[in-house]
């Protein structure tokens, strides 16, 4: 069995993206429901998958919470949560009281390009990942270079609170620039408490023209840095139609870039280490 550690799921009649502007966009601008999903994985070996927050917005955690509680695909939700706010557990204590509350595997929020680079690092920020991980849930990394370093002091300040990278932190691919993102991955990975999704690449470089190469540096740091012991696989799809052509292409990729493991370390990139990270019960 594979599991994806990383997709997502919308209804734009219900909640607008309001990262979709322009004409580039057309690939994912439409609804994507649970039946899409299942047909996007068919036939890659995914079975199972971690469905993560799309929007800023308590309502939309709560929704996708619902849908794990009946979709047998779906084994867990990361949902969003302002952490710089006071009020963000009990708006996590709100998910927990809610429909499907069991699924609710991790938190994560969004400080990739804010004006606030030091966002993660923030007293309150801290205060409330260390909180959550008491509540025994995870916390996703969502950044970019400029925020790895406010990421690297979360992690050091919140040393018992099991942490997930996402998307290798979105180095710049396109522009083929590896620093100085590569040496704050390499102080990020120190910390045993910390995974990486090996994910959200293709939109990272030059949509629609990539190859595989292109990724091959940011990978095999990743690899070295993590070791296949902590790293997962993650689609990040539907975002990646914006840069692939399929659910597929993207599951290629991946097996092209980590074709060097060994039975047991596929075995932990493609599910094992999303089932333990995420504490995942239902196969």
């Amino acid at each position: 069995m594979r599991i994806d550690s990383h997709h997502h799921l919308w209804d734009l009649s219900i909640r607008p993206q309001d990262w979709m502007v322009g004409d580039g966009m057309d690939p994912v601008r439409r609804n994507f429901d649970a039946n899409d999903l299942r047909n996007a994985i068919a036939g890659t070996g995914i079975e199972r998958t971690i469905l993560v927050h799309a929007t800023t917005t308590n309502a939309e955690t709560l929704e996708l919470l619902a849908l794990a509680e009946v979709d047998p695909t779906i084994v867990g939700v990361v949902g969003w949560l302002q952490i710089d706010s006071p009020s963000a557990i009990a708006d996590c204590e709100k998910y927990l009281q809610a429909p499907g509350a069991s699924y609710l595997k991790g938190i994560r929020d969004v400080a990739q390009d804010l004006p606030d680079s030091n966002y993660l690092a923030n007293p309150q920020s801290i205060a409330t990942v260390q909180q959550l991980g008491k509540m025994g849930l995870t916390y996703d990394i969502l950044t970019k270079t400029p925020e790895l370093k406010a990421a690297i002091e979360l992690v050091k300040a919140c040393p018992d609170v099991q942490f997930v990278l996402d998307h290798i932190s979105k180095p710049y691919i396109a522009k083929a620039e590896i620093e100085p993102w590569k040496s704050l991955i390499t102080e990020l990975a120190s910390f045993e408490n910390v995974s990486c999704k090996v994910s959200g690449m293709v939109t990272e470089a030059q949509w629609k023209i990539w190859k595989t190469k292109d990724f091959a540096p940011y990978v095999d740091h990743i690899i070295t840095s993590f070791t296949p012991q902590r790293l997962m696989f993650g689609s990040d799809w539907p975002v990646a139609l914006l840069a692939a052509s399929s659910y597929s292409e993207v599951v290629q990729l991946a097996e092209a870039l980590t074709e060097k493991f060994n039975q047991t370390e596929s075995e932990l990139f493609w599910a094992k280490n999303a089932q333990s990270v995420y504490k995942v019960t239902k196969l």
